[in-house]
């Protein structure tokens, strides 16, 4: 079955997989959708059987049709490699009573890797399905994670460039220090006085932009995005699922059939996406659970059917999700309307003007998959220090939140299901904050004297990563106002 994809704001503007990578963001400002959800062909005793990267060729050829075997495979492989520290790329461990899926195991230790390390490949494949001769400028908000895989996934690949946007004073040290000491001739990153909500408005007013693109255009230049709002970032995702399902089956701790539960830490909403579209194509999840920080406008959204983003903005010890415009959560809402492009155009254009929008009673009824839950920054601390004293199982804070809400939810249910914890970022990331959690006396520690204590403490070598961050040096020192993010952009590009 070949799947064509549409905007969730005209779906009379079809295109191929490829063409939908390539662009990124739709001209009307909507994001592309698979016309409808393919049903796995193989079964899940099947899946229990391949690797990581075979069963990412069975979930990503359903939704990437334009490509070819060897293309799509050939991009598997590039991307599925040596770079990742475990042999199983995204372990699948028990803590807790639950089952944690480690997707932090690559070059830059959050699980943005899994899906930005195949998306230059899936990017570059599609230019030469197309005949694109332009110049492609990956142009990227980020909270935190994207950003440092984005970049470390297109340096230097030829015929790319890469522009990153973060919130100046909104991520952690180590998050920073990873973007600016980014390699690659093609790189820049670029912090701005505002916060993550602001990088992605920018970014996206620049994809709609005509006289902008025009401009690039002139100069052999087109834009396409690293978020996940691009369907490239979006698809590698769904494997998580499918993937942390067969190893349930495979270690007989499910029989093939049964249901489980997953909990997703939430910000753009596009991890948890993935899992409702592996449970449309088959996979035998019973409830979303999705997690949120004490910016809970998610929470809010599955509680009353109103997204309302007119709130304070709250930095916290989970920055990646430190997000009040879930740019994702549109693809959910164009299918509860009935995939009504219209009456999608309508709601979202309501929270551009006002900054919320209500569904219908009608279109809450189909929320019934999903479940919201929240956990404070205190919540988070405490749920570190537990985890350790019980299992020394060390979590960073966006799993943290997770797992707390996911203990909430078996509370309050008692539904005793088997439960999967996307567990999205290494400690290392977040050391200041998971180890004063487990212990105030490392308040004030120097990051570099942190990363030898968490290695006592958890046991888990010191990645590569951080090691080489000690010695990096800061090639990236640009900083701009929010209101300068084009004019920052035309001046990085020499136009």
């Amino acid at each position: 079955m070949n799947i064509i994809y549409e905007s969730t704001r005209n779906s009379n503007d079809r295109v191929t997989a490829s063409q939908a990578i390539l662009r990124g963001l739709a001209p009307d400002g909507g994001l592309y959708v698979p016309e409808k959800i393919p049903s796995f062909d193989k079964t899940l005793d099947e899946f229990a059987k391949m690797d990581y990267r075979e069963c990412a060729y069975e979930v990503m050829k359903l939704f990437l049709t334009d490509f070819t075997e060897e293309e799509l495979k050939h991009c598997i492989n590039s991307a599925y490699d040596e770079k990742f520290d475990t042999p199983e790329i995204a372990p699948l461990v028990k803590a807790d009573d639950s089952y944690f899926l480690e997707l932090y195991h690559g070059r830059t230790l959050a699980f943005k890797d899994m899906a930005l390390s195949i998306l230059p490949h899936l990017l570059t494949t599609s230019a030469k399905k197309n005949n694109i001769t332009d110049e492609i400028c990956i142009l990227t908000a980020t909270s935190g994670d994207t950003g440092k895989a984005a970049l470390a996934g297109f340096a230097d690949v030829p015929g790319t460039r890469i522009i990153v946007f973060y919130p100046k004073h909104g991520v952690s040290k180590v998050q920073e220090r990873q973007m600016v000491t980014q390699k690659g001739d093609n790189t820049c990153v670029i912090g701005i006085e505002g916060n993550f909500d602001d990088a992605q408005s920018g970014v996206k007013k620049m994809f709609g932009d005509k006289e902008l693109n025009a401009k690039l255009k002139e100069n052999g230049i087109v834009f396409s995005s690293a978020n996940s709002i691009n369907i490239g970032r979006l698809v590698p995702q769904i494997v998580y699922y499918v993937f942390s399902y067969s190893r349930l089956v495979a270690k007989n701790a499910i029989k093939a059939g049964d249901k489980i539960n997953v909990v997703v830490p939430t910000g753009n909403f596009g991890n948890i996406l993935a899992a409702y579209y592996a449970k449309r194509a088959g996979l035998p999840i019973d409830k979303l659970i999705c997690a949120s920080n004490d910016n809970k406008v998610l929470f809010d959204f599955f509680k009353s059917g109103v997204y309302d983003r007119n709130r304070d903005f709250i930095l916290t010890t989970s920055p990646s999700m430190d997000i009040l415009i879930s740019s994702n959560l549109e693809r959910l809402i164009y299918e509860l309307t009935g995939r009504n492009a219209e009456k999608n155009a309508a709601l979202m254009e309501s929270l551009k003007q006002t900054g919320k929008y209500e569904i219908s009673d009608e279109m809450k009824k189909d929320l019934e998959d999903f479940r919201g839950g929240f956990a404070t920054v205190e919540e988070v601390s405490a749920q570190i220090k537990k985890l350790y004293e019980n299992d020394k199982y060390v979590l960073d804070t966006h799993t943290a939140v997770a797992s707390k809400v996911c203990d909430e939810y078996k509370k309050e249910t008692g539904d005793n299901k088997p439960v999967v914890i996307a567990s999205t970022a290494s400690p290392y990331k977040f050391m200041g904050s998971v180890l004063t959690a487990i212990d105030k006396k490392y308040e004030g520690m120097d990051d570099f004297a942190l990363a030898d204590e968490l290695e006592k403490l958890s046991g888990m070598k010191i990645p590569q990563a951080i090691i080489d961050l000690k010695t990096a040096e800061v090639r990236h020192k640009i900083v701009c106002d929010k209101t300068e993010m084009q004019k920052t952009v035309l001046s990085v590009l020499g136009i």
